[in-house]
């Protein structure tokens, strides 16, 4: 395992839809596993391989409360409650800045393993919440997309101050 650069806010990469896994290998296990390490040093509880400049389809989960992290290729949400929740969130490539963000409470997916095994299965709370934020990733959608534009404007200027004064 290795720990990889994570590209910053506003890197266009960031906003670039990632292309699905075909091929399931060794590589993949290992971008996996670095993906991990990035995130682990970031640190963070969810990671796309979009956040190190590579567009393809791998996220990365790990929660307090789960005895393993989760790996999740070619992710995506194939239903979603109407109940929302608010959740604090932001992202390892525009560290130190977070805002509210309303999501479904609930959503059911499809992904593969590592070994490109097909899973579906519902997630509720912040695993759900993870999940939507990194497969939004994956499709190009910043995570300041889902804000208003000023609360999004707002955001942009204070990580742009907390870039100038690091």
């Amino acid at each position: 395992m290795a720990k990889r650069p994570i590209i910053l806010f506003p890197d266009p990469r960031l906003r670039t839809p990632a292309r699905a896994i075909g091929v399931f290998d060794d590589a993949l296990k290992v971008l996996a596993h670095d993906l991990l390490e990035t995130m682990r040093a970031a640190p963070g509880i969810g990671i796309t391989a979009c956040h190190i400049g590579i567009l393809e389809r791998v996220v990365v989960i790990e929660l307090p409360e789960q005895a393993e992290p989760a790996f999740y290729i070619n992710p995506e949400v194939i239903w979603a409650s109407d109940e929302l929740m608010r959740y604090d969130e932001g992202s390892v490539s525009m560290p130190g800045v977070i805002e509210a963000i309303e999501r479904p409470k609930q959503v059911r997916l499809r992904w593969q393993d590592l070994a490109g095994a097909s899973h579906e299965g519902d997630a509720e709370g912040l695993l759900a919440i993870c999940l939507q934020h990194e497969i939004d990733q994956l499709d190009g959608i910043f995570w300041l997309d889902r804000l208003s534009r000023l609360k999004r404007e707002r955001v942009v200027r204070r990580y742009e101050k907390l870039r100038l004064s690091a």
